[in-house]
């Protein structure tokens, strides 16, 4: 049984609403993290039975992560990476696999749950060549996010502009388009946008998602394969392209092929 299933969970502080299910929590619990509360690994749970793909989907998305952070820092160059919709630290984070690869890498995070920002410290680690700062601000404000990362990156120079698994919180699709978009117009040439969203595969899902809703947890809206990809408008997509994350430059794996998971990504170049 995974530990987290049996823990109390962390001392929730008085901003912390555990009454309810919350995303980062469940996606935590999926992760076999310890950061969540009985009432997210119910809701996790119920998601589970309903679509058994989903805890794929949780690990398929961290591996992408790393996979792009590494191609960008070490096969493109890229110094500097904007991460919105953070989410709760886990194992290698943005500024770990980047750092890695070089140390003088310079991270800035950005979220505006009470949650995250708890837990923002653990996030704020970094080499001493290189740099990490936190954001407290919602990835609908665009213009706030880029006046305030500006103390940590310097935005005449390429960016990695970083949408895990976030977007989907934003209801109206055009909205979430706008988001991206007038952050990418605030980056120079040269930067690139990685990006991966939950794509509607089926009955199944909509009904896993439609509970997860009932539950009271903030909803999350699935896409179409044509609207994860029109994230990417404008953009020169590096191969293989906007596809299932498990496709993008897999790496070997000793346990065989990575199972097909509803979530589409890729990594695209600003002209």
């Amino acid at each position: 049984m995974n530990e987290s299933s049996t823990s109390p969970g962390p001392a929730p502080s008085p901003e912390i609403d555990t009454s309810v299910p919350h995303s980062a929590r469940v996606w935590n619990y999926w992760l076999g993290g310890k950061d969540n509360y009985p009432v997210d690994r119910v809701a996790g749970d119920q998601y589970r039975e309903i679509f058994p793909g989903i805890v794929d989907t949780a690990r398929a998305a961290r591996h992408f992560l790393a996979r792009a952070v590494r191609y960008l820092a070490g096969q493109e160059g890229i110094r500097q990476f904007l991460d919105v919709g953070t989410g709760l630290p886990t194992v290698d984070n943005t500024h770990e696999v980047a750092q890695r690869v070089a140390s003088d890498c310079r991270i800035v995070y950005v979220d505006n749950d009470p949650l995250v920002l708890a837990h923002a410290r653990a996030l704020l680690t970094s080499s001493a060549e290189g740099r990490t700062d936190f954001i407290d601000a919602d990835m609908r404000a665009p213009e706030k996010i880029v006046r305030a990362a500006t103390g940590t990156l310097d935005l005449t120079r390429p960016v990695g502009l970083m949408f895990m698994g976030v977007l989907g919180h934003v209801d109206d699709y055009e909205e979430a388009r706008s988001i991206v978009r007038r952050l990418m117009d605030a980056l120079p040439s040269g930067s690139f946008l990685a990006l991966a969203d939950s794509i509607d595969v089926g009955a199944a899902h909509r009904e896993a998602s439609r509970r997860y809703k009932d539950s009271g947890a903030v909803p999350y809206h699935l896409r179409t394969p044509e609207q994860v990809t029109g994230f990417f408008a404008g953009l020169e997509p590096v191969e293989p392209g906007i596809v299932p994350i498990q496709r993008w430059r897999p790496e070997p794996d000793p346990f065989g092929p990575p199972r097909e998971v509803a979530t589409l990504g890729g990594v695209a170049r600003r002209p």
